[in-house]
């Protein structure tokens, strides 16, 4: 049975390294962020409505991933985003989410979220917009209070890069044992 585990928490901290790291880690795949693709592509002015058009590019993009996990016989999936970080989103900026990606939040299921904390430095890159200390501080608020009030397992990721991988990896050896048929690493 293949094992989903979301890394999520604001922008510049570290999601999409620790599911590079997972994943090797692992042997097994992590779906990156379909935001960043889009953006490259579209550019950083952004609508209320390319918000639905990148939530629905980052479902695809984790059903393509599920698939191959399943055909490659991955026992575990990382993935780099889910509709939480879309409704954080669209809050944030617009002050209102869209229906349809609080209704995917509502009918998909994962089974581990690491919650990447704001305890590293921001670093700029040309899609990054929040780099003041108040809206991280409100942006990872917001993410701990949606994983306190819902029923998947969840840890706080913080520390340096390595007290990172490793609390990460603890929290997904747990998930992992508690399934015999899974191959803890």
């Amino acid at each position: 049975m293949l094992k989903k585990v979301v890394i999520i928490g604001p922008e510049s901290t570290g999601k999409s390294t620790l599911s590079r790291q997972l994943a090797n880690h692992y042997g097994a795949s992590w779906c990156p962020e379909y935001a960043r693709e889009y953006l490259l592509q579209h550019g950083t002015d952004y609508t209320f409505e390319n918000l639905l058009t990148i939530a629905h590019g980052q479902l695809a993009l984790e059903e393509k991933y599920t698939r191959d996990s399943l055909s490659s016989r991955h026992r575990v999936l990382f993935i780099d985003t889910d509709m939480y970080v879309m409704k954080v989103w669209c809050e944030f900026v617009f002050g209102k989410c869209h229906h349809w990606i609080l209704d995917q939040i509502v009918s998909r299921k994962y089974d581990l979220y690491l919650l990447c904390n704001i305890d590293i430095p921001w670093v700029k890159d040309e899609l990054r917009e929040y780099p003041d200390l108040l809206s991280r501080q409100k942006l990872y608020h917001m993410y701990r209070d949606i994983l306190i009030n819902q029923p998947t397992p969840w840890a706080d990721i913080r520390g340096g890069d390595e007290e990172r991988f490793i609390r990460a990896k603890n929290a997904v050896d747990v998930l992992l044992q508690s399934y015999p048929d899974t191959p803890v690493v």
